[in-house]
């Protein structure tokens, strides 16, 4: 039967070439999915409602290409119309599902799946790979789905790997299935003893033969491992390369940090792995070189052995993409580990790594020592490299990311930083200040007999929750009873840098870390809120932000609203102008405390209002950040010092606190503060310098923990678990 040409014969015969394919491909799909569904339902269970979705979607759309087919060659122009029209509907609908319907499960967590052994896994693998060749040709294509839809974590990837989810999760997973046999054992007694060892006692032991680096990285690799399984704090695993490396003699074993593993925020460049950054655009782009961090890192004989979990966007206390999935807070996997350096949080808390490295632009290394309990340092810029890294916001310079070490102890921090300062970064990174370790500075504040303390208690937006209240009442009174001078401090209005920080911060209008999103992709839920906002007409905004102002009489959100554009070179310009300005401010305040600022050391402030947000959370407290945001404003050092845990009777809010009654940031970050539900999980007090000051404060956090730990209230860290 000849085709109808309509006048157009070659799109004629290819509409109906593209109709046939598109039926046959259907038919193949619902054969599939049919095969599928049967074995579940035999087995008494419920099939999934995604493969149920994409079953009924496929089957109404194969229907209704083959009932097109008799509409194209009867010229029923009418009813080719209506199917224009059906076409961008199925489509809609196959986006749908394959979008909304199959995500949960693509975060389906295979970690948490039972695991056979080596023989038993290689055996379903074999199993499975055979079957699929013999079948795909065969009618029906019945894939022999009982050799391999059984119950062990390979099964669990391989059947996500059947619906072409999570690549990178599933290259992730077969990773740490075809670890070494050494990685399969549990930990030795020799092992324990590793893991419970300083850097500084581990680099001797190393470096005098007593300990190999490659025991280790095997010792730390398996903690890693199980903080994985319970996190999904890890992305990229480069436990074999980095075997690889000291069998040949890549990292200097002779360096300050001989043989100690480092975990590294995924967005550091490693040669041959991705920094996909949680964007799916960026997957399967694998960096060519090592970037300036991880060269200095194997100069100094430090083992790069992990990437952790990071939101997309960079610009989250939490840590969720698609590409990766969501990463767990340790002590309550409810709750979120923190961000943008969320994995590192997590790893090091857990005990699967004692020293991280992470970047932080408005308290990303800060939140996540905060919410999961360890130790880190928010170093000034100039101070340390971050030559070939990735970011969400390439270019942006009104609130400079740095990058900063994390770590599972103070001693560790201190000892890891100072040795990190000393290889010279500045000759590994232009941006690098040559500035070398101060090693007086650390030593005066030491043995300082009297420290003069400053206590900021509120940042005039969102005043802390009692939890956090309570960590720094705590660090106050165990300073005070040290003999020490604590008194409470009103410094420039940190509500003001608040709004220039958010301003200067998204000066492009969201656009660019917009531009990486794929269609479908997940955003995170904070940075969808404001992005939102900020792509609505300007009349509309304007409206809204008179509602606010003037009926809601809400002065402070309506002051975050109010610039809340995309800002032209010149209106950048005069945001950074206010920025330098409210800096000089600060520095002159704090230089009317004795001569020239040394009557006040240093300042004590929560690290964030509330303790750990859970998971969506930032959908609303995405604002509350600026206890924080505001020393990245001013470019101070600030360090972060676990003190305590949430205690669900004296952290209990008081009924005379109304939620409803605050204005909008502090609404949103008060809405999710339950002790009850946040027991347990820790809560951490925020130590400040100035500018360039980290010896300065690496040193007061060891005054304020000695003080505590006189006191029996030194924080108590996560044991690792026996493995």
């Amino acid at each position: 039967m000849p085709v109808p040409d309509y006048g157009a014969a070659p799109l004629a015969k290819t509409f109906m070439l593209v109709r046939g394919l598109s039926l046959l491909a259907m038919v193949c799909i619902v054969g599939l999915t049919a095969n599928f569904v049967s074995e579940i339902v035999s087995t008494n269970v419920d099939p999934p409602r995604e493969i149920v979705g994409t079953l009924a979607i496929t089957c109404l759309a194969a229907l209704y290409c083959l009932i097109s087919i008799p509409f194209f060659y009867s010229r029923a122009n009418l009813g080719l119309f209506i199917m224009a029209g059906l076409d961008a509907a199925l489509l809609l609908a196959f986006v749908v599902v394959s979008v909304i319907l199959g995500k949960p499960l693509s975060f389906l967590n295979c970690m948490i799946v039972a695991n056979g052994n080596a023989a038993a896994n290689a055996q379903s693998a074999s199993a499975f790979t055979q079957s699929l060749t013999s079948n795909l040709g065969k009618s029906g294509s019945t894939l022999g789905l009982e050799n391999w839809a059984g119950s062990t974590r390979l099964n669990c990837f391989e059947t996500k790997a059947i619906w072409g989810l999570k690549r990178k999760q599933d290259e992730r997973a077969s990773r740490i299935a075809t670890l070494p046999r050494a990685y399969l054992f549990p930990l030795s007694p020799s092992e324990r003893g590793i893991l419970e060892e300083d850097i500084g006692s581990l680099v001797q032991d190393v470096q005098k033969g007593e300990k190999k680096a490659v025991d280790v990285l095997r010792a730390y690799g398996k903690v890693a491992v199980k903080a994985h399984e319970k996190t999904n704090c890890l992305t990229e695993i480069m436990l074999k390369e980095a075997e690889g490396w000291l069998e040949k003699g890549e990292i200097n074993m002779k360096g300050p940090l001989a043989g100690i593993p480092v975990s590294l925020k995924d967005s550091i460049g490693v040669a041959g792995f991705d920094s996909s950054v949680g964007y799916s655009c960026n997957t399967g782009k694998p960096v060519q070189f090592d970037g300036a961090i991880v060269r200095m890192l194997k100069d100094a004989g430090a083992v790069p052995f992990v990437k952790t979990a990071l939101p997309v966007t960079l610009l989250s206390f939490e840590s969720f993409n698609d590409v990766w999935g969501r990463c767990l807070n340790p002590h309550n996997a409810k709750y979120s580990p923190g961000g943008s350096t969320g994995g590192e949080g997590a790893l090091l808390a857990f005990g699967g790594s004692r020293i991280g490295i992470g970047s932080d632009v408005a308290g990303s290394v800060r939140a996540p020592a905060h919410y999961s309990g360890c130790y880190s340092i928010r170093c000034s810029t100039g101070r340390w490299p971050k030559l070939g890294v990735s970011t969400s916001m390439p270019g942006q310079e009104g609130i400079p990311s740095v990058f900063s070490p994390m770590a599972r102890t103070l001693m560790d921090l201190t000892y890891f930083t100072r040795s990190f300062v000393q290889m010279q970064p500045w000759k590994y990174d232009q941006s690098v200040h040559p500035l070398a370790w101060r090693k007086e500075a650390e030593t005066e504040y030491k043995e300082k007999k009297k420290l003069k303390v400053g206590v900021m208690r509120t940042d005039n937006v969102v005043d802390p929750a009692p939890a956090c209240a309570r960590a720094l009442d705590m660090a106050a009174s165990a300073l005070r009873d040290q003999g020490h001078e604590v008194f409470d401090v009103t410094p420039p209005d940190p509500y003001e840098a608040l709004v220039i920080a958010s301003n200067l911060l998204n000066a492009d209008g969201t656009k660019t870390f917009r531009s990486f999103f794929r269609t479908g992709e997940s955003d995170d839920p904070g940075a969808k809120e404001f992005g939102k906002y900020m792509r609505l007409p300007r009349f509309i905004k304007w409206f809204y932000w008179a509602y606010v102002k003037y009926i809601k009489r809400d002065d402070t959100w309506a002051g975050l609203l109010e610039h809340w554009h995309a800002k032209s070179a010149a209106e950048n310009w005069q945001w950074v102008a206010r920025r330098e300005l409210y800096k000089s401010r600060w520095h002159e305040w704090w230089n009317t405390f004795g001569e020239k600022g040394d009557g006040l050391d240093f300042i004590l402030t929560p690290p964030n209002a509330t303790p750990a947000v859970p998971h969506g959370g930032m959908k609303g407290a995405s604002s509350a950040c600026g206890y924080t945001f505001l020393f990245n404003l001013l470019d101070y050092s600030c360090g972060i010092l676990p003190v305590t845990h949430v205690d669900p009777i004296d952290d209990m809010l008081p009924p005379s606190v109304k939620v409803s009654k605050m204005n909008g940031v502090a609404r949103g970050a008060y809405k999710h503060y339950d002790a009850i539900k946040m027991a347990g999980l820790p809560v951490a007090i925020q130590l400040v310098g100035r500018r360039l000051e980290e010896e300065k404060v690496l040193a007061c956090m060891l005054r304020l923990e000695d003080a505590l730990d006189a006191k029996g209230q030194k924080y108590e860290l996560l044991q690792v678990p026996n493995i």
